[in-house]
């Protein structure tokens, strides 16, 4: 039993249209900002609207490239005027990955504890060096009652201990990028 949509001449007539809309959709999809499928769809409903009215178009191939231009105008349109909500969606990348966050948390607790066991003044230096706050050389020198020009030396040595205790949990890179 056939129904008035699917009536001998529409199905021919779909059949027929399929590759056409296809293409002219895919063309103009990427200038469009829209998806070629959302673009083809779009046509199709025009072309179901239009031919519940007024019947099928007299020029079918002209009215399919009319029809996915005007679609395609629309979908630049609406996406010009369209802004992403980026509060409400996190950004993709490092931070939304939540075995990346874990990771990371747990390589700067063993920094921390790390920098907690290395002797003497290197704590409080390594501490200040990885502070967010950014502290100058002049800074971190006057905060440890050193001067500056021993600053240099001094963090030359207390990250040289720092490598050693971290070696093991992390490796080192040799000469060529391989890990000891």
């Amino acid at each position: 039993m056939k129904t008035a949509d699917t009536a001998p001449g529409r199905e021919d007539l779909f059949h027929a249209l399929r590759p056409l809309v296809a293409a002219e959709a895919r063309a103009e999809a990427p200038g469009a900002a829209v998806e070629a499928r959302d673009l083809e769809q779009a046509v199709w409903v025009r072309l179901l609207e239009r031919m519940a009215g007024e019947g099928p178009p007299p020029d079918t191939v002209r009215w399919v490239r009319t029809a996915v231009r005007a679609e395609a105008r629309q979908g630049r349109r609406t996406a010009a005027h369209e802004l992403p909500y980026t509060r409400a969606q996190p950004a993709a990348g490092a931070d939304s990955d939540p075995e990346r966050v874990a990771l990371r948390a747990d390589r700067r607790r063993a920094l921390r504890s790390a920098v907690g066991r290395t002797p003497g003044r290197c704590p409080r230096l390594l501490a200040a060096m990885l502070s967010p706050d950014d502290p100058t050389y002049r800074e971190i020198a006057g905060e440890l009652g050193i001067s500056q020009g021993s600053l240099g030396p001094m963090r030359s040595r207390c990250l040289g201990c720092l490598r050693r205790m971290l070696t093991p949990e992390i490796g080192t890179a040799e000469l060529g990028g391989k890990r000891r």
